[in-house]
């Protein structure tokens, strides 16, 4: 039977944190949690969007615990600066959910190229300082567009050629490279937390939109709307895996993606990714690297695996 939303179990007494939950998938999420009787909190950049997205599902379920909170995934001391103001309640579910695609080449406000920044970095960080509250799982949002990526341990940063979609890719790779080594670590530890991974498949939201836009690319723009128009499935659609990662009964280390063709639309199923996600040098490797970059260690965790 395929899997939807209204088998969401029941969320009441427990709290989300969702990055960037105030548009496409993250927001479709946070929708289906808050009527399920979840407290959301809304880790976004803006806070004037967060706010709008706040109202809007406080609108579709009266008495809904909804709130936003301001993150830039870009900034190592907005994120440190969130931890602190944290609910200093446990948190059961994390949601990794946040990222940027194939945009022209910009680098964060710590000097990383802002995609690996971004969508690894800045979560890798943030899972890190929230970790000592989690009770449930971390769930990290990837793409199947990992298949395309390599890790440039020689040049994480793009700084000697960059490409927009080469360095997407690496993000996303470097996505499960730390979701399944940080299963493995919390595993080792002994700790009940688990980490998952998930993909939406081709869903039709604003991310893959604004890459050309910043480009200035009507051509492209216009070319990336009628794909998303002819073969993107809805954004309600593709939040069904990352409320199946976050909510259904895993053992962690799983990564879940639509069951349609070539995995970019359907319902959710446990997906494969590639050999190069898998590799336990690379993963080891990055997570070091991360730890160097971000500054933020992993007490009990990671000396573990």
């Amino acid at each position: 039977m395929s899997w939807t939303a209204s088998d969401v179990p029941d969320q009441q007494g427990r709290t989300f944190i969702i990055t960037g939950g105030n548009s496409g998938i993250g927001f479709e999420a946070a929708r289906v949690l808050a009527g399920k009787g979840a407290r959301v909190v809304l880790a976004c950049r803006d806070p004037r969007k967060a706010d709008e997205a706040v109202g809007r599902i406080k609108a579709e379920h009266q008495g809904a615990s909804v709130e936003s909170r301001q993150l830039d995934l870009s900034s190592l001391q907005s994120i440190r600066d969130f931890a602190a103001i944290s609910p200093k309640e446990a948190i059961d579910v994390l949601i990794n959910n946040a990222g940027v695609m194939a945009l022209p080449r910009r680098e964060t406000a710590d000097g990383f190229e802002m995609q690996f920044g971004t969508n690894h970095l800045g979560h890798f960080a943030l899972t890190g300082l929230l970790l000592p509250r989690l009770k449930d799982r971390v769930v990290t949002v990837s793409s199947d567009l990992h298949r395309r990526g390599t890790m440039h341990f020689d040049d994480l940063d793009f700084k000697q050629k960059y490409d927009k979609w080469g360095a997407y890719g690496q993000s996303k790779l470097a996505n499960l490279l730390f979701a399944y080594e940080l299963d493995r670590k919390l595993k080792a530890a002994g700790s009940r937390v688990l980490s998952v991974a998930c993909h939406p498949g081709f869903a039709a939201t604003n991310l893959q939109a604004a890459g050309a836009a910043m480009e200035g690319s009507a051509l492209k723009l216009g070319a990336m709307k009628v794909m998303s128009a002819l073969l993107a499935q809805p954004g309600e659609m593709g939040a069904l895996p990352t409320l199946f990662a976050a909510t259904a009964a895993l053992r962690g280390g799983e990564y879940v993606g639509p069951d349609g063709l070539m995995g970019m639309r359907g319902y959710p199923t446990v997906a494969k990714s590639t050999d190069a996600s898998h590799s336990l040098e690379d993963a080891q490797r990055l997570w070091g690297i991360s730890e160097q970059l971000t500054q933020v260690k992993w007490p009990g965790v990671s000396k573990a695996a």
